[in-house]
């Protein structure tokens, strides 16, 4: 299996000539291997930086003694983001249950008229 290596975000990736790659990814000044789908690159660097800017953000507004303290702060801020947006998902998809249960029964209210 042939492997290409190259640069990309100052970071080393070895590509094979399969789907799978290996890229390290930066996360609170330590590096993380990993071995991804091609198509999944993108975003989790994407990620990374996000998780980055956030640490950075995190540091400056409040006093932490390690990083420790700072990627739990940092994942309690996701894990809220996620969580917001699935009970956002349940209360829109129940609300629009209830407006199509609505249009039905005015649907059924004019066919039983004719």
């Amino acid at each position: 299996m042939l492997n290409i290596v190259y640069f990309n975000y100052q970071k080393l990736i070895i590509a094979t000539m399969s789907d799978s790659i290996k890229i390290k990814i930066p996360i609170a000044d330590r590096i993380y291997p990993l071995t991804i789908s091609s198509n999944q690159e993108e975003i989790l660097r994407d990620s990374a930086k996000k998780i980055e800017s956030m640490i950075k953000q995190l540091e400056k507004n409040y006093a932490v003694r390690d990083k420790q303290d700072v990627l739990a702060m940092c994942a309690l801020q996701y894990a809220a983001k996620i969580e917001n947006m699935s009970h956002k998902n349940k209360t829109d998809s129940s609300e629009e249950l209830n407006k199509l249960a609505e249009l039905i029964d005015i649907i059924e209210l004019h066919l039983n008229k004719y």
